[in-house]
């Protein structure tokens, strides 16, 4: 039987079978982590890890238990343990299966944090961000200032990287550089204060670093 699964998932990705010298380990987190929550997205997967949780089971038992074929209930044992969830030892002509809490392990620790969990939407923002950028930038001209806050902030970051970090400005030099891709310097330059991606005192203007640049040596 292949590692593919009917709705599309390659379940040899969760072992990493797949990986690639050029990606991130991001990258590979994230593509197990999917490919763990995929598989675990079924009920039926869901009940049976709760019945190995509790003892060890043959695909007899789980089956009675389950009111489903063997044959079913081996399908998904063999999802479950391709991505390590449950482990198998013979009894003679008998499989017995077990949870693997190693398994468990290993989801929890992709999952251990909020900014792990943020990771899942890493991808997809980047590429809303570059469309945002696309649709209201034109050889680095603003079309216009986007009225969705979202869309006006993915802007603003772009902004205020025409601004170099430690230099210090005053608001005409500001007026200026903001003026090269929109006419409408005040509001974007109200914008970028607002937004603590700039600072202001005393008429003179500097750029905010990111956590990013600040961790930079």
């Amino acid at each position: 039987m292949s590692g593919q699964e009917p709705d599309g998932v390659d379940m040899n990705e969760a072992r990493g079978e797949t990986e690639t010298e050029t990606e991130t380990g991001s990258s590979v987190d994230l593509r197990t982590l999917l490919v763990y929550l995929k598989t675990l997205a079924d009920q039926t997967r869901l009940r049976i890890l709760g019945l190995l949780a509790a003892e060890r089971r043959s695909v007899e038992e789980l089956a009675t238990l389950l009111d489903l074929k063997p044959s079913t209930v081996s399908w998904h044992l063999t999802r479950l343990k391709e991505i390590g969830l449950v482990e198998m030892r013979a009894q003679g002509n008998t499989h017995i299966y077990r949870m693997n809490g190693k398994g468990l392990g290993r989801i929890n620790k992709l999952l251990a944090t909020p900014e792990r969990v943020v990771m899942l939407g890493d991808v997809e923002a980047d590429a809303w961000e570059r469309k945002v950028l696309r649709d209201f930038l034109e050889e680095g001209q603003l079309k216009e200032i986007p009225a969705y806050r979202k869309k006006r902030q993915i802007i603003l970051r772009w902004l205020v990287t025409q601004f170099e970090v430690g230099h210090v400005y005053p608001e005409n030099e500001v007026n200026e550089i903001i003026q090269r891709h929109h006419p409408d310097s005040a509001t974007l330059r109200r914008e970028l204060i607002g937004e603590k991606l700039m600072a202001r005192e005393h008429g003179m203007y500097w750029r905010i670093p990111s956590p990013e640049e600040e961790a930079k040596p």
